[in-house]
């Protein structure tokens, strides 16, 4: 069974994440496969580079990620642009893990795909867990994680599907309420993954 990981910034999609490798299960990483696949060699670098040039290269010839960012952060043209490059390769990608994880026997393979629903990637699951924090608590932790103002903080949140939007969509399998403890997140994912073996999930 293929599982969607999903949550929004700040939601602490990656202690859900690591939760499930705990527990034994493969967790294959959307941001980790789309920074493998723009590598040299690769053929969405080869693309990347056809389309923003040289200069955003560094010396050892492997894409400057800042440079890059700073050009697709402030214009949404080149943004989607470099999806349209980099997506279809993390796509596939992550596919063939999959497969190759099926065939090794693992009856639950996790994705975790931070931007899931806002790409509407439901189509590669059998089922999507959405890790869920109130949009305050989203904010506190920018601010204090990556020290950003409230002003920063807020332009990233509102660069995603509100949160509460997302909690709302009926294509969400399973709920992950991380606003509380580290144990009362860590008990939600046991009993997300009893309901599934019992068949409820």
């Amino acid at each position: 069974m293929i599982i969607g990981l999903t949550g929004g910034i700040a939601t602490g999609k990656s202690t859900v994440s690591n939760l499930f490798k705990k527990e034994g299960i493969p967790v294959i990483d959307a941001d980790l496969v789309a920074r493998e696949v723009v590598t040299p060699g690769k053929e969405a670098y080869e693309e990347i580079v056809l389309a923003f040039g040289q200069e955003i290269l560094k010396e050892d010839k492997t894409i400057d990620r800042a440079k890059l960012g700073e050009i697709v952060f402030k214009n949404d043209d080149m943004r989607k642009k470099l999806n349209e490059i980099v997506h279809p390769s993390v796509r596939a990608n992550m596919k063939d893990q999959a497969e190759q994880l099926e065939r090794k026997g693992y009856p639950i393979i996790i994705l975790d795909i931070p931007l899931l629903i806002e790409s509407n990637l439901f189509y590669l699951t059998d089922k999507v867990v959405l890790v869920f924090v109130p949009e305050e608590i989203q904010r506190t932790r920018l601010e204090e994680r990556n020290n950003y103002t409230e002003e920063e903080a807020n332009h990233r949140i509102r660069s995603q599907i509100p949160i509460t939007e997302k909690k709302k969509d009926d294509r969400i399998s399973y709920i992950i309420d991380n606003s509380g403890s580290f144990s009362e997140t860590e008990l939600q994912v046991k009993k997300f993954l009893h309901k599934l073996q019992k068949g409820e999930g």
